[in-house]
This record gives C-alpha cells, sequence and structure tokens, in this order.
C-alpha cells in the first residue's frame, strides 16, 4: 500500500496549525535514554497509578488529588508498597482524601510488583524503559499490558508518553487520520493493525528523523477538528 509520505503530512498540518513555527511549538520533545534512565522507580509507579486512576474518571480531580495519593502510599516507594497487606490497601481505599476504588487502588502494589521484577533484572525500571526501542513500542505497550495491572487499552501508552518515553498515540484523531487513509480496519488494537501501524510509524521516522512523539502530534494535527484559526 501506497502511504502518505511525511511531507504531505507536515505540510498539512502546519496549513491547519498556523505555520510552520506555531506547530513546532506544539510538537514537544520526548526525554532521552540517559533522562529516562535517571527517573526513579517510584515515579514510573506514580505516573501508572495516576494514568490508571484518571482513565474513565476527570483528570483535573485526580490532579487536585494526588498530593493526598503521594502521602498516603509512601511516595510509591516500591519496597514499602510491596510490604502493604490487603487489610491496609483496604484501608486506604476508604481514604476519603484519595478517589476511593478498591480495585484500582490494588493496582498499586500489583504495577509495584512489576516494576520490582523488572529492576531486578536491568538495575531499574528506567533503564529498562529508555532501553526498548521505539520501532517495537507497541511491543511495549503489550508487555505492561500483560505484566502489569490495568495498563492496557490507553492506560499504559499515555503513562509512557508522560513520563517521557518516546511513544505514538493512538487518539481519536490519529485513529480517524489511520482509518481514512485504510490504514487499519476492524478493531483499532488487533495484532495486525497495531503491526501496521507501527510499521508506518517506522516509515515516517525513517523519512524525517522525527520521534514518535512529533509524528503521533502532526498526524493528529492534520486532521480531526482542531483547527487553528489563522
Amino acid at each position: 500500500m501506497e502511504y502518505e509520505t511525511f511531507e504531505a503530512l507536515y505540510q498539512r498540518a502546519c496549513e491547519r496549525k498556523g505555520g510552520e513555527q506555531a506547530l513546532e511549538a506544539m510538537l514537544g520533545k520526548p526525554k532521552s535514554a540517559d533522562e529516562l534512565k535517571a527517573i526513579g522507580d517510584d515515579r514510573f509507579l506514580a505516573e501508572f497509578s495516576k494514568k490508571i486512576f484518571q482513565s474513565g474518571f476527570v483528570w483535573r480531580v485526580v490532579e487536585q488529588k494526588w498530593p493526598a495519593f503521594e502521602e498516603c502510599f509512601f511516595g510509591f516507594d516500591i519496597d514499602k508498597v510491596l510490604l502493604m497487606p490487603d487489610e491496609m490497601l483496604e484501608r486506604k481505599a476508604a481514604n476519603p482524601d484519595i478517589i476511593r476504588n478498591f480495585n484500582k487502588v490494588k493496582t498499586i502494589r500489583d504495577n509495584a510488583l512489576m516494576i520490582d521484577t523488572v529492576r531486578k533484572q536491568h538495575g531499574s525500571f528506567g533503564h529498562f524503559i529508555a532501553d526498548w526501542p521505539g520501532n517495537n513500542i507497541i511491543g511495549l505497550w503489550e508487555y505492561l499490558k500483560k505484566h502489569g495491572a490495568r495498563l492496557g487499552g490507553n492506560t499504559g501508552p499515555y503513562a509512557l508518553r508522560f513520563v517521557g518515553k518516546d511513544t505514538f498515540l493512538l487518539s481519536q484523531d490519529v485513529e480517524s487520520y489511520l482509518r481514512a487513509y485504510n490504514l487499519i480496519e476492524g478493531g483499532l488494537t488487533s495484532k495486525r493493525n497495531l503491526q501496521a501501524i507501527q510499521q508506518y510509524f517506522n516509515q515516517l521516522a525513517a523519512q524525517s528523523g522525527r520521534s514518535l512523539q512529533e509524528l503521533s502530534r502532526i498526524i493528529a494535527f492534520s486532521v480531526g477538528d482542531n483547527i487553528t484559526q489563522q
């Protein structure tokens, strides 16, 4: 299949967002490998947990309550969280200062266990994340879904984006683009579709030298209802 080139995408996004300078200001940059390796394991657990609580909820409310989460769960210290018995998790889940959802609270310990397993093998979770190749970012998504708790769908990818790992996101605008250009059909996250999406992003990256994050945003800004008035 003949896909749209990066140049065509980029030019349309520039036209829609008010020019090249305006577009570039919106793209942002992922963290470098060294910056990712410097992130503490607790911060990965915090971001995974935040995105789990934000899933299906008002993000702003979660942000407002997040200092209470940090205090309640010992700053997401992996070793301390792993020592929490079920009874303590139940008490924490009843705390009115946080969002009282026991099923989501339980994922904090579950994901701490995943991070602990990885850090024993790789030195730190940050090293594991930094070393994962961008040309198979869907493989990292699958790892988080399989070995973590409630990190499937968009939750894991959004957590990776917010912590600084280079990843594309399957937002509504990106999905609309992929379907409009017949890059995918059927379920968005089928194995076949994910492989096709990764292949397309790899092709765009080879053409442009851009990060997956930049490419994802360029695609989103090239379609949809987010036109900036000029």
